[in-house]
C-alpha cells in the first residue's frame, strides 16, 4: 500500500502542476478574447511569449502621477462644495491664475479668487461639482487636463425659498510637480452651459 501511494502521490503532484500551468496561460493569454470573438484557432504562448506579451503601457510612476493628478481634481470639487478654503488654497502654486470669466467670473490669482467665491456662493445652499471624462497629457514634471465638470446648485430664493439649477463646463487645467506634490499653475472654464438658472441670479 505505501509503494503503490508513493507512486501515485508524485504523479498526482505533477499532473497539478501541468494543469495550473495551462490554466495559467489561459488566463494570460493576450489575444484570447479576439481569437474568440473572431472565431480563429486559439494561440498558445509559452511563458517567455506570456511574461513579454505582460508588458504594462504605463509605468508604475505613470499610474501614480495619474491618480494623484486625479486626486487634486476630486479635492478641487469638494473644496468649492464645502467651502474649505484651506483645502482649495493648498491645491494651487502660489503663482497660479484661475480664470473663470465665462461663468461671470474672474482672472486672478489665488488669494483673489477665494475672496471672489466667498461672495459669489454666498446665496448658494447646495453645490455639487461632479468632475468626469478626464484626459491627462502627462508630461515628467507637468500635465495638461481636460476634464467635463457637471454641477446642481440650490439657490436661496428668500422667504424659506429655494430654486434648483444645472450648470455644466469643462475645466482646462496645467499641473507641475511640486516637492509637496502636484499642483495647479493655471485653471481654465470654458464651454459654460446653464439650464434652469433663476431669472437676474449671477455669481
Amino acid at each position: 500500500m505505501k509503494s503503490e501511494k508513493a507512486e501515485v502521490e508524485p504523479f498526482a503532484r505533477g499532473t497539478r502542476r501541468k494543469f495550473l500551468s495551462g490554466l495559467l496561460q489561459v488566463i494570460f493569454l493576450p489575444d484570447a478574447l479576439g481569437c474568440m470573438h473572431a472565431q480563429e484557432p486559439r494561440v498558445w504562448t509559452t511563458p517567455r511569449e506570456t511574461k513579454r506579451n505582460m508588458r504594462m503601457a504605463l509605468s508604475p510612476e505613470q499610474i501614480s502621477d495619474r491618480v494623484e493628478i486625479d486626486d487634486v481634481l476630486t479635492r478641487y470639487c469638494y473644496a468649492v462644495d464645502d467651502r474649505d478654503w484651506d483645502l482649495y488654497r493648498g491645491l494651487f502654486t502660489p503663482d497660479a491664475v484661475i480664470d473663470d470669466r465665462v461663468t461671470g467670473g474672474l482672472q486672478s490669482g489665488v488669494e483673489e479668487h477665494i475672496e471672489y467665491l466667498r461672495k459669489a456662493l454666498s446665496t448658494v445652499v447646495l453645490s455639487q461639482h461632479a468632475i468626469s471624462t478626464v484626459r491627462i497629457d502627462l508630461r515628467v514634471d507637468n500635465a495638461r487636463v481636460r476634464a467635463h465638470c457637471f454641477c446642481p446648485m440650490v439657490v436661496d430664493l428668500g422667504e424659506t425659498k429655494t430654486h434648483v439649477f444645472f450648470q455644466g463646463l469643462w475645466y482646462r487645467n496645467s499641473l507641475v510637480r511640486t516637492p509637496d506634490g502636484w499642483k495647479i499653475s493655471h485653471l481654465v472654464e470654458e464651454g459654460y452651459w446653464t439650464y434652469n438658472m433663476p431669472p437676474h441670479f449671477s455669481f
